[in-house]
């Protein structure tokens, strides 16, 4: 029971992390280094700080078959997904950013329906429809333009596509390997991919180290660190005594979180004033996608249930 505590408190503890993240990198890029220069070390890092756990405690070795999938999962995982995410967070406010990130459990339905031919009953088909019309609405008629950017949204929105198709074609390997071991493939591929992309070398070659002021350089620690690093390892522990689904509910805590540290960070003066950039109209929408990842939580909930029982008779 302590661990499954642990586990929850794991968990609210990532998701705060990354709603902190979403305002604290908004300080760093583009104003500092450029998005994808910023990929390119936060990827760079990440990716030695995982090889030293994988060869220090891990060791697992990996069938040669699924080498072509552990690169698939790294470039939608971490290539894609950092990369439209840090371009769309440049464009758009850190509301968006969290608000749009919870359409993620809507999206892997979808794909898992078209991919690993998952049924979608009635209750999961209308949490999509009014999920979908949230998500759309709030990067169509809900802008404010001295805030937000379509542009954006739709770069947030493909980051979200990009890690739902991750969580789905990982599945396979996450059942037969440990967590730690897939973790560091994909980011051992998703790195080499993201060197691939020239503009992440531009952007690093154009970004004077030597003027970043200490504030700086802490919140890009506190990014790759925190909310890379560390949040990989307190999902990886969460996953050992809860299920994905639970992990997942955690989610909803994203926009509210990104809410709360819009106004602390504001009053402390550590990021710039976002407050403008949340409206009633906004957490309408916000609460449309709630609606709609719940309904279909309820019905993965109602279906595992209806399993459980079938197995005893």
């Amino acid at each position: 029971m302590n661990k499954i505590v642990l586990a929850h408190i794991a968990l609210f503890t990532l998701n705060a992390i990354y709603g902190a993240n979403h305002l604290l990198a908004k300080g760093v890029t583009p104003d500092y280094l450029g998005p994808n220069g910023f990929i390119l070390l936060r990827g760079g890092i990440t990716t030695v700080l995982f090889l030293i756990i994988f060869f220090g405690f891990i060791r697992e070795k990996v069938d040669k078959k699924d080498l072509p999938r552990l690169a698939i999962t790294g470039l939608f995982g971490v290539c894609l997904n950092q990369l439209f995410f840090f371009n769309g967070l440049a464009l758009t406010s850190p509301m968006n950013v969290g608000i749009i990130m919870t359409s993620t459990p809507i999206l892997v339905v979808v794909l898992s329906y078209f991919i690993l031919k998952e049924k979608i009953t009635k209750l999961k088909a209308i949490g999509v429809f009014i999920g979908a019309v949230g998500a759309i609405a709030l990067t169509t008629v809900g802008k404010q333009p001295e805030f937000d950017s379509s542009l954006g949204d739709m770069y947030i929105f493909i980051n979200a596509l990009s890690f739902g198709l991750y969580l789905v074609l990982v599945k396979p390997l996450m059942n037969k390997y440990k967590p730690m071991t897939v973790i560091t493939y994909n980011f051992i591929f998703g790195f080499i991919f993201i060197m691939m992309y020239p503009k992440v070398w531009t952007d690093f070659a154009a970004a004077d180290f030597s003027s970043f002021p200490l504030d700086i350089w802490a919140k890009t620690a506190y990014i790759i660190i925190g909310a890379t690093f560390f949040t990989y390892l307190l999902n990886t522990f969460a996953l050992k005594h809860v299920t994905p689904s639970v992990s997942g509910s955690y989610i909803y805590t994203q926009p509210i979180l990104v809410m709360f540290f819009t106004f602390l960070f504001a009053y402390i003066g550590w990021t710039e004033n976002f407050i403008g950039a949340i409206s009633l109209e906004k957490i309408g929408y916000m609460l449309m996608i709630f609606g709609g990842v719940f309904m279909i939580s309820r019905s993965s909930y109602m279906e595992r249930k209806k399993k459980m029982k079938s197995e005893k008779l």
